[in-house]
This record gives structure tokens, C-alpha cells and sequence, in this order.
């Protein structure tokens, strides 16, 4: 837990470190309990554990500090559901709370829909991986850090 001012006590030091680390268009992926983190990252992006947490709630506090990158088509990317899981009309309801929290920190933007062998991929690219424990299928979202005006910085 952090003790400071301001931050969001569920965003660990760790995560708070990733986070001020990230430059313009690094990419973090917050994971569902589902995703291969630790195998993904045994190469790759540094892995940060946040197992009691659902995604939604970390969402949540971490867009309260982290800039979303407006020069992409979007900044905000989910794996798309396989062809069998879109057959039988799987639902995802947590991507319309991904939304809601997106379009309250500012992004007008859209979810990108990544294929999930391609979002594997992104993922093994990104700057961290947040291993987290939602259980929602589908769950996991990549973020894309934008940059802070100077005025943002006051």
C-alpha cells in the first residue's frame, strides 16, 4: 500500500514506479487471472503482481495518473474474442465498464479489438504486465501512455 497524498493507496510501489517509468507510447497491459504473465514476461516486460485486485478498480486509479496517448487511433486495446466464443455469443460486460472509466478520464476513443495471438504479442512488447485477479473473461486491457502538456505538470 502507498502511503501518499493524492495516489491511489491500491496502486503499489511497484506499479507507481512501472508507471512513472513509462515513456510516450510505452504500453502496460493489466492481465486477468486467466493470462500467461509469468511465462509472457520470463523474456520480456517487467511483471508486477496485483492478485487481490479486479481490473476495473485498478483501472480506474491508475488513469488517475497515467496520460492516455491521443495521437493513436486508440489508446485503450482488449483481445478479441475467439471465432468459437463469438459463435455462441459470448458477452463482455466488462469491457462497457472498461469504457465508462476510459470516457471518464477524458478518452473519447473507442476499445481496439486485438486478435489474441496479435495481443500476445503486443503483450510481450509492452513496458509491464500487471497480473491481476479478475476473473471476468476477456478481461485484460493494454494501455498506451500518451504525454503531459507542461501545464499539466503544475
Amino acid at each position: 500500500m502507498v502511503v501518499l497524498k493524492g495516489v491511489p493507496a491500491l496502486l503499489s510501489p511497484e506499479l507507481l514506479y512501472a508507471l512513472a517509468r513509462m515513456g510516450h507510447g510505452d504500453e502496460i497491459v493489466l492481465a486477468d487471472a486467466n493470462f500467461p504473465t509469468s511465462s509472457l514476461c520470463q523474456c520480456g516486460p517487467t511483471e508486477i503482481r496485483a492478485d487481490g485486485l479486479g481490473i476495473p478498480q485498478l483501472l480506474e486509479a491508475v488513469l488517475k495518473l497515467l496520460p492516455l496517448d491521443t495521437y493513436v487511433e486508440s489508446p485503450a486495446a482488449v483481445m478479441e474474442l475467439v471465432p468459437s466464443d463469438q459463435a455462441r455469443g459470448l458477452q463482455t460486460p466488462v469491457w462497457r465498464r472498461y469504457e465508462y472509466l476510459l470516457h471518464k478520464a477524458g478518452c473519447t476513443k473507442s476499445l481496439e479489438k486485438v486478435e489474441r495471438f496479435a495481443f500476445y504479442e503486443r503483450a510481450r512488447k509492452a513496458f509491464a504486465v500487471v497480473a491481476t485477479g479478475e476473473t471476468a473473461l476477456y478481461g485484460n486491457i493494454i494501455l498506451k501512455k500518451g504525454v503531459l502538456a507542461p501545464d499539466d505538470l503544475l
